[in-house]
Order: C-alpha cells, then structure tokens, then sequence
C-alpha cells in the first residue's frame, strides 16, 4: 500500500513537474509570439511613420515650392505696379508740365491779345478780324477756289453793306455758291458787350439785297457762350441758310457749302441749257405777255371812260327830264292860272266887299254926269 502511494506520489509529482513544463512552454511559446507579433508591428509602425514623414516632407516640399511661385509672382506683381506706378508718376508729371506750359503760353498770348485789343480802336478790332479772314482765304485761293470771287462789300446804295461776299462758278461760268459774309469783334474794354443776334436781321437784307444764297457771321462775340462755342451754329429758325461761326471754321465753313453746291451742279448746267435752247420761246411769251398787259390795260381805260360818259350821258338825259316835267307843271300851272285868269269878273271880286263894289260904283258914275 505504501508503494502503491509512493508511485501515485511519485506519477503525480511527474504530473505536476510535466504540467509545469509544459505552462512555461506554452509561456514561452506565448512570449515568443507577442514578441514576434510586436515586432511585427512595431516594423510595420516604423514603415507607416516613415511613408508619412515621406509624405509630410513631400507636402512640405510642395507648399514650399508653390508658396514660392506665389511668392516669385508677388513680388513681380508688386514690382510690376511699382513700375506701372512710376511710369505713371512719370506721365503725370509731364502731361502736368507740358499742360502748364501750354496753358502758361496761352495765358501769355491771351494777355499780349488783350494788350493789343485795348491799344485798338473798335474799328480796328473789326478789321483786324476781316484781315485775318482775307488772309486766310487768300492764302488757298489759287488752289483751292482758283475760280472763285471774295472781294469786300463796297456797294452801298441800298443803306447798308456787309463784309465780304463770296461767289464761286464752274468753268462754263454757272454759279456754283454765293456767300454773304460779316465779321464780328468788339474789344474786351468795351462797356456795352454786343450780340450775334443783334446782326443777324441786317445781315439777311445785306444778303437778299446782294442776291446771295448763304449768309454767315464770322464773330468773336459772346465768347462765354457755349453754343457759338461748337464752332459752327445754324439760325435756320430764324432766317433761311444762315449760319453763325467761329473765326477758325472760316475755311471749313466755305469748303462744306461749296462741295454740298456742286453736288446740285449737274442739275444747275442743266436748267441753264434748257433755258438756252428755250431763250426764244421765253421771249416770245415774255412780249406776248408784254402785249396783253397793254391790251388789258387800254382796254380798261378805254372802258372806264366808256362808262364813264354812258353815266354821263344818263345824268344829262336824268337832268333833261326833270327839266322837261318841271317845264310840263309850269305849263299845266300856266294854264290853270289862265284859265282862273279868264273866269275873274268885277262882280266876283266886289262879291262880299262893299269897299271895293262902292269904288267901282264910282268909276261907272262919271261917264254918266257927263253925259246929262
């Protein structure tokens, strides 16, 4: 029993010594995997730590690189407007110096014409004005208007005149444009400041008076005024075909009007050849027409004095026969007292007057006394 005791002894201290061994086996085995799983994963922690310092410095590398592009393009742009500012600056200043300058050399002049105008005499200014236009027509007459006549308004038999007068014809001789100029100034000095309206009633008489087609006013007045200031203004509403401008559209002014005339030219050259070709029968309509006034005329006289003497006649005839009807009653009364005439007897008229019978009674005695 003892032995018996001692093996199971001895196979359960076996048991236990091999269940043992084989606990730190498996705490072996067990170790060994967590240690190869750890390492697994710490390789795998280091690879994933190493993809994303990768990345994190591939990112970097990237903003690095944009934020310098962006920075490259700032800094050009910054440079470009620092640029486009100086230049700028630049043009500013001179624009700035050469509008000074400008304005400065106007300043000058308008102060040498001011000067000039007050040491002029208004007549003076009016013809400095008419000079200047002259001039500047004279200096492009021989190739621009080589047919063309501008001479001064010196006929003044109907009261008045105007400037200029401007006529230009083809070389068949066919009026092409008639102008009727007048020329405006007045110095700055002068107290009561004139109108372009003032002139524009003379000016349309100077040109209907002349035969002119156009009429225009070259004037320097009403300088403030910032519808003559447009250079060229049209007063059609007022009187037909006129026009007001500025000095410096003198030329411009003429050369519109005579390129829009000849335009109607070819219509002009014609009406003149139909008028040539019709000359005769003009005439003969114009004599017979001559005639026939004369005729009508004579023939009114005629017949005023016609009907005249026919009222004449009637009056006389009127006249007559009153005359004959007031000899007819003085008859008629004639008679009437003739014939009471013949009826009156001394009886009648002593009938109812005893005065009267008494002296005829005397008048028959007498004859009787001497008789006894």
């Amino acid at each position: 029993m003892e032995k018996e005791r001692d093996r199971l002894a001895n196979a359960l201290a076996e048991s236990e010594r091999e269940k043992k061994a084989a606990a730190e086996l498996a705490e072996a085995l067990l170790a060994s995997e967590q240690h190869k799983i750890a390492a697994a994963k710490e390789k795998e922690i280091q690879e994933l730590k190493a993809k994303l310092q990768a990345l994190e410095l591939e990112k970097k590398l990237a903003v690095s690189e944009a934020v310098g592009a962006i920075e490259k393009e700032r800094d050009e742009l910054k440079n470009g407007i620092k640029q486009v500012q100086l230049e700028k600056q630049l043009s500013e200043q001179s624009l700035k110096d050469k509008y000074e300058t400008q304005i400065k050399d106007r300043d000058d002049a308008i102060e040498r014409l001011k000067d000039m105008k007050a040491r002029l005499s208004t007549k003076m200014v009016g013809e400095t004005l008419e000079q200047h236009c002259e001039t500047e027509f004279n200096r492009v007459r021989s190739m621009a208007f080589p047919r063309a006549y501008f001479e001064k308004d010196n006929d003044a038999r109907t009261g008045s005149k105007g400037d200029y007068i401007f006529r230009d014809s083809d070389e068949a001789g066919t009026e092409i444009i008639s102008i009727m100029f007048e020329m405006k100034n007045e110095s700055d000095k002068t107290a009561t400041k004139s109108k372009n309206e003032d002139f524009l009633k003379e000016l349309d008489r100077d040109r209907s008076e002349k035969g002119c087609e156009y009429a225009i006013l070259v004037s320097l007045l009403e300088p403030d005024n910032e519808l003559y200031n447009t250079g060229i203004v049209d007063v059609f509403h007022r009187y037909p075909k006129m026009y007001v401008i500025r000095p410096q559209f003198f030329l411009p002014m003429i050369t519109l009007l005579r390129n829009a005339a000849i335009n109607s030219l070819k219509y002009k050259t014609e009406l003149a050849l139909v008028r040539a070709q019709n000359i005769d029968i003009t005439q003969f309509e114009s004599q017979l027409e001559t005639f026939k006034t004369a005729f009508s005329k004579n023939y009114d006289l005629a017949s005023r004095h016609f009907q005249t003497s026919i009222a004449e006649i009637d009056k006389s005839i009127d006249h007559l026969q009153k005359t004959k009807d007031a000899l007819i009653g003085a008859d008629r009364n004639l008679r009437l007292a003739n014939d009471k005439a013949q009826d009156v007897t001394i009886k009648k008229l002593t009938r109812g007057n005893p005065t009267m019978a008494a002296k005829f009674a005397e008048l028959k005695s007498p004859p009787a006394e001497a008789a006894e």
